[in-house]
């Protein structure tokens, strides 16, 4: 009886402690936290991939599997720019998570770098403090220096060449680099990886064969034009040979002196530019695969949230314009998507975000607190399914030029743009409805459909009109706007929401 009692109390033993192994193994999982690479392109518009525009021949097979693999937004915004550098309040926004009237001097001032209170609430400060070890390797300038050295490991360099070590190549090698020292050294600790590039920004040096695959040239001669090429990318459905009328922004770099472009508009030129833009493309996609592969062979991958996204738009021929200083939607939205544990696959969703709400989400997903000083908005809900948008109404700012600049409001399916240059000289008004006018053609793009062009100036549509007026109104009193444009008023209603 003695012996059969030991054994049943040594088996209950074992079977307690079992149980409880079992237990602590699996709250060790749970309290896992997750790996984040953080991948930002620098001068993207979302419609040079097939992900965004399917005519596109732009072959991007790593960016395709993200996005197949995760959710993908068609609603994703920069929310704008006071600097004709429109990557500096952007990469502000990312870091800390604010509106673009609330960020530090330097988003404004580059040269103002003084030590900022936000400086301590950015990425890498915050995931330093949560245990992450922090790395980041981007391009330098036109960024916010007190937050890229919060992070741990700083490899940066602008690398806009044509070769592995003068090109897109440097930077992933940064990060195949940070990620052997991790394996070398044992470490257990998550990651946090800014995995920035410096193209396909100009200037568009892309390395010979994928120049070559894209039927470009890098175009040095200011006197000529670049050859015509039957691999060069189409001339995009909204291009224009020029602007309408001048959007507001004197001697814009973007718009006069861009290396291989400089003020042509021409077919030869644009869609040459357009294949130095995809040759830069794809050599990003190459790169990423790299670093996606490595952290497949160590297991890593499956704890990882990866994010993929630009800091902005660009136009390359798009209404006429070659920069990054309008609100198009070829260069106010930006490409985005995002993969990892617990995401959907292959779903698409509006999202209507902006990129100052990466840094609450990426908050959420890691189960850190969201720092007081954020004023976005964690889109997890929206990756949950338990929402479709993140907000209604999208509001949009370029003022690096002449003031106040140029406004825009988007709700559902229609999107205003206003422009207030040039000491008044210049204001127009544009309404498109974003569903049956989805390139926002223009009336000098001579389409048929009869919402197929700007339609500010169709009495039918006034009453439209004047909701957006309205609407753009409320958003520029809701984010502090310091402007008001010529034909804003501000009524008791507008006002109160202050």
């Amino acid at each position: 009886m003695n012996k059969m009692m030991f054994v049943y109390k040594l088996g209950l033993t074992v079977l307690l402690a079992t149980s409880f192994s079992c237990k602590e193994e699996k709250k060790t999982t749970i309290e896992k936290k997750p790996n984040f690479l953080f991948v930002l392109v620098d001068d993207q518009s979302p419609f040079d991939l097939q992900v965004y525009d399917g005519a596109s021949i732009l072959e991007t097979p790593t960016i395709n599997q993200l996005a197949t693999e995760g959710t993908v937004f068609d609603g994703a915004y920069n929310m704008g720019s006071m600097n004709g550098a429109v990557c500096t309040p952007s990469r502000h926004m990312i870091m800390t998570g604010r509106t673009v009237w609330h960020l530090p001097p330097s988003a404004e001032f580059q040269d103002n770098t003084a030590p900022n209170p936000l400086d301590e609430q950015t990425i890498g400060a915050i995931f330093n403090r949560a245990g992450y070890k922090t790395m980041r390797t981007c391009k330098v300038g036109n960024s916010y220096p007190g937050a890229n050295k919060q992070f741990t490991v700083v490899h940066d360099a602008t690398k806009r060449g044509g070769t592995e070590e003068s090109g897109s190549a440097w930077h992933s090698k940064q990060v195949l680099d940070y990620l052997a020292t991790r394996e070398e050294e044992k470490e257990t600790n998550p990651f946090f990886i800014y995995f920035g590039f410096s193209h396909p920004h100009d200037t568009r040096n892309g390395t010979p064969e994928l120049l070559s695959k894209y039927g470009a040239t890098n175009h040095k001669d200011e006197n000529s034009l670049p050859p015509a090429n039957v691999k060069q990318p189409v001339l995009q459905d909204n291009y224009l040979a020029e602007h309408p009328f001048f959007h507001g922004h004197l001697e814009l770099r973007d718009e006069e002196r861009v290396s291989g472009v400089w003020k042509n508009r021409d077919e030869n030129t644009v869609r040459n530019e357009l294949g130095r833009e995809y040759a830069c493309d794809e050599n990003i996609d190459n790169q990423l695969q790299k670093v996606l592969a490595r952290l497949k062979e160590t297991g890593e991958l499956e704890h990882t949230y990866v994010i993929y996204t630009s800091d902005h738009g660009m136009s390359i021929g798009r209404h006429g314009l070659m920069g990054k200083q309008n609100l198009y939607e070829h260069t106010w939205r930006v490409p985005f998507m995002i993969k990892g544990p617990g995401i959907t696959a292959n779903k698409r969703v509006q999202g209507n975000i902006y990129l100052l709400d990466v840094l609450p989400t990426l908050c959420d997903l890691a189960g850190i607190e969201i720092p007081e000083t954020v004023e976005g908005k964690s889109f997890v809900p929206v990756l949950k399914g338990e929402k479709e948008t993140v907000r209604e109404v999208m509001y949009g700012v370029y003022a690096g030029g002449t003031k106040p600049g140029m406004r825009s409001v988007k709700k559902g399916d229609w999107k205003l743009i206003k422009y207030d240059v040039m000491d008044g000289a210049v204001r127009e008004t544009q309404l498109f409805n974003l569903k049956a006018n989805p390139n926002e053609f223009l009336p000098e793009h001579q389409k048929t459909g009869a919402m197929e062009t700007d339609l500010a100036e169709n009495p039918e549509y006034a009453d439209k009109l004047a909701e957006m007026e309205q609407l753009l109104l409320e958003q520029m009193i809701e984010n502090e706007d310091p402007y008001r444009l010529w034909n804003q008023t501000e009524t008791p209603s507008s006002a109160s929401d202050k």
